[in-house]
């Protein structure tokens, strides 16, 4: 079996925000010989997440608006009580954003099938950027023959 590990690195913008970032895993799929496996997506960061689901534009404001009313940016947290914890003085007050990333997935596994994501037609990988603006890095690895 063969391993190969890639980075999707992104450059974020302010808030919530969604990439679809199924072309790029496709580009490291193609450039390599497998034919069967699988795809693992993961994302190194606790303010981010990932889903699959359809990338359409008024379903993905949708989804913003779901995920602000599970965790509105407005409301108190204990993690926002910065003077009260070690942080760097740069710390943005984002526990809205870790509770937002804790409803998705850190991971997403999607099957290799003759060459191609075993994807449904509008199905695609969502990237969610909740907190930033930063550059994001996501971690793909293809198992397979």
């Amino acid at each position: 079996m063969t391993i190969i590990n890639r980075t999707i690195t992104l450059e974020t913008e302010l808030g919530i925000n969604i990439h679809n970032i199924t072309p790029q895993v496709q580009e490291i799929l193609e450039a390599t010989s497998i034919k069967n496996g699988h795809v693992i997506v993961f994302v190194r960061h606790t303010t981010t997440a990932l889903a699959i689901n359809e990338y359409e534009v008024r379903l993905l404001k949708d989804i913003q608006v779901y995920l602000e009313k599970l965790a509105p940016p407005t409301d108190k947290y204990l993690h926002n009580d910065l003077h009260l914890r070690d942080v760097p003085p740069d710390e943005p007050k984002n526990a809205h954003s870790h509770l937002m990333a804790m409803t998705l997935n850190n991971t997403e596994i999607i099957p290799i099938v003759d060459g191609e994501l075993a994807l449904g037609t509008y199905q695609s990988i969502l990237f969610f950027e909740l907190d930033g603006s930063r550059q994001r890095h996501i971690l793909v690895q293809i198992n397979g023959e």
